[in-house]
């Protein structure tokens, strides 16, 4: 998520990097010096660059064992130029296909909303039944008896911009220098934030519409009720005056990217949850690692929002005088997974802590023959680690009811990617690999709080932003955006390693990995760089800003999913106003084939958005993605209306599947 920079209180702290280790790639760092100062950049990277895999001296992609493709599919579309003017305020799509704007922040969502005030004075009660800012992840859930013409979007908010209010958020600074916020605006960014689920239907001429009157929509806010569950629930870790059970906790916070598991819930990640939460005693910050190693801040105010001033759990300052230390243990409730069924608008949302707490940007799932399961996960800071969690029991396939708490019990992994392509799944489990009383883990419970501190233990691999995951839908091959990391090669505690390989990384690059034997739940599995992002080998820049794609430029990958055809889609989140970056015009949708590696533009964004958010209909013909904080006026695109992130839906003319 690239933070919005026309918000006067948002700093861009989402990525400041908080790992204070080394970890531990010696090897990978010495062997990757030497070949730079043999050959530079280029033979750093001969050992890691796609076609490698097969020379791994000790597992191979034939002993590791492969599924075969199933045939796949050419993308058939023609590229669509980048844009750099910086006037340009729409969705440009391919030759071919048309694009229209969906479901906008604002829309009524719940029974009795009010329309959108483009003057932004709509009130935070009315906002709680509106559509939140910032749509990102999202999922499309089918109707069984129509799965092509009648389902449920459910979308993420993440965050919020300056333009939820009519004059931008109000600051008092008192004082001491603390800053105050009025809590009518507090309360509507509180509601601007958490998902949708929006009913959606064709009408009788084929045209896709929002069932507004449905009763299965609903909003969930930072302020919802809902269950935390797993080895932390009920835990003095998770434990606050206002919930001395460690099991009841109110909304959730900055949802990224998501996950749709077979049994029809859905899966929000909680990302930069950090940002929202204080503690002013600079030693107990220090002390507590679920603070410090997660980023919070530990000075006057939050990093962003300033919401402590008017909801004093976001104050985790410890106040001894207060039970369970005031609200200390209010962090540690955010940073989960939090599941729901879309289709029962009463369920109670559960963050599953089994899943391990940490910046999260996806929960992808991944399912083998035998009904085993893998969820892969990013987290999402510069210098951090990809994680997957494999559960105890398998997918019933045929009772979905019974896989409604299999997120509650199994393994917490990490992953270590050595310097021959080979690599490791590391498990967070309390009492091994020093994950010990003597390292300060007393329970699983605190392995799965403190899942970054456990990481740092057993020596995971850290990277460049991981952000989100793909499964190949044929081979089950994984792959993951490292979206970039300017401080990779610069500062100490974050030199280059085999998937790390460039200094000052602007561009990003995306890793795959082909578990041993296909296994979603294998220890075991070899890897090797898909592709580098940035300029053409061509280009007048430096060595580090050059990329190795095999057609159309861009850069800062983030979405990424694939359709179940097997197209790669990529979507890319950089600032377009930062110098190193206009050779990229503004933000785009991108298809890659896997096999060949060609990657064709299919679709740019507005100036100054972020593409996110990807779902689509079982027979490929719809399609919706999200146009996150565009900068300009989309979509009125007519230079003064205030700009509002919007769901777009794009669909083929001829009727034919997207992406052909």
């Amino acid at each position: 998520m690239l933070a919005d920079k026309s918000s006067k209180y948002e700093i861009d702290v989402d990525d400041i990097p908080v790992n204070p280790t080394t970890n531990p790639w010696l090897t990978d760092v010495i062997a990757n010096r030497r070949n730079l100062l043999k050959g530079g950049l280029g033979l750093a990277l001969g050992g890691f660059l796609g076609g490698t895999l097969s020379g791994c001296s000790t597992v191979t992609k034939e002993t590791i064992g492969i599924l075969p493709k199933k045939g796949l599919p050419l993308i058939g579309f023609s590229s669509v130029p980048l844009q750099h003017a910086a006037d340009f305020d729409r969705v440009l799509v391919a030759e071919g296909y048309s694009a229209r704007a969906f479901f906008s922040w604002g829309d009524e969502v719940v029974a009795g909303a009010v329309p959108w005030k483009a003057d932004a004075t709509n009130t935070w009660q009315e906002q709680m039944l509106q559509a939140g800012q910032n749509h990102d992840g999202m999922a499309y859930f089918p109707f069984a008896d129509a799965p092509n013409d009648h389902g449920l979007l459910v979308i993420n908010h993440e965050y919020t911009n300056p333009t939820l209010h009519t004059n931008g958020p109000t600051e008092t600074r008192d004082a001491q220098g603390m800053i105050h916020r009025p809590e009518q605006e507090v309360l509507k960014e509180q509601a601007a934030h958490g998902v949708s689920v929006i009913e959606i239907k064709r009408d009788q001429q084929g045209v896709w519409q929002r069932v507004k009157a449905s009763p299965i929509n609903r909003r969930l806010t930072a302020n919802t009720p809902m269950q935390l569950t797993g080895p932390a629930a009920g835990s003095e870790h998770l434990k606050t005056m206002q919930d001395p059970t460690g099991t009841r906790v109110l909304g959730t916070l900055n949802n990224c990217s998501m996950g749709k598991t077979p049994w029809g819930t859905y899966l929000v990640c909680e990302e930069n949850w950090h940002n929202y939460f204080v503690n002013r005693d600079k030693s107990d910050w220090q002390a507590r690692k679920s603070h410090s190693r997660y980023g919070i801040s530990n000075e006057l105010n939050s990093s962003k929002y300033f919401w402590e001033t008017v909801d004093p759990r976001f104050d985790a300052t410890p106040t001894q005088k207060k039970y369970h230390g005031g609200y200390v243990n209010e962090p540690n409730r955010f940073g989960w997974v939090v599941e729901f069924d879309p289709f029962d608008p009463t369920s109670v949302p559960k963050k599953r802590t089994a899943m391990g707490r940490y910046s999260r940007e996806c929960a992808t799932v991944s399912t083998g023959d035998d009904g085993k399961i893998a969820i892969y996960s990013g987290d999402d800071t510069r210098g951090e680690y990809v994680y997957k969690f494999v559960p105890k029991n398998r997918l019933n396939k045929d009772d979905a009811a019974a896989n409604r708490d299999l997120l509650d019990e199994g393994t917490l992994y990490v992953a270590a990617f050595y310097a021959d392509g080979r690599g490791a799944w590391l498990p967070l489990v309390w009492g091994q690999g020093g994950l010990t009383e003597r390292n300060g883990f007393f329970s699983q419970a605190d392995v799965v709080i403190n899942a970054r501190v456990a990481a740092d233990i057993l020596g995971a691999t850290p990277m460049d932003r991981p952000e989100w995951v793909a499964v190949d839908p044929h081979s089950r091959e994984v792959y993951v955006t490292l979206t970039n990391n300017i401080e990779r090669g610069i500062k100490t505690d974050q030199p280059i390693n085999a998937a790390n390989p460039r200094v000052e990384n602007h561009h990003g690059q995306i890793v795959r990995w082909t578990e041993r034997n296909s296994d979603p739940t294998a220890t075991e599995f070899n890897w090797e760089i898909f592709l580098l992002a940035g300029n053409h080998a061509q280009a007048a820049v430096p060595e580090n800003q050059k990329g190795n794609i095999r057609g159309d430029l861009f850069t800062c990958p983030d979405g990424l999913w694939f359709d179940a055809d097997g197209r790669l889609w990529i979507e890319t989140d950089f600032d377009d106003e930062e110098d190193v970056y206009h050779p990229m015009g503004c933000n785009q949708l991108l298809c890659a084939d896997s096999v060949t590696r060609e990657v064709k533009r299919f679709l740019v964004g507005p100036r100054g958005c972020e593409i996110t958010g990807l779902t689509g209909t079982p027979d490929g013909k719809s399609l919706w993605l999200n146009i996150q904080h565009p900068g300009i006026s989309y979509p009125a695109s007519d230079g003064k209306t205030r700009p509002r992130s919007t769901t777009v839906l794009v669909t083929k003319n001829d009727g034919g599947v997207i992406g052909t």
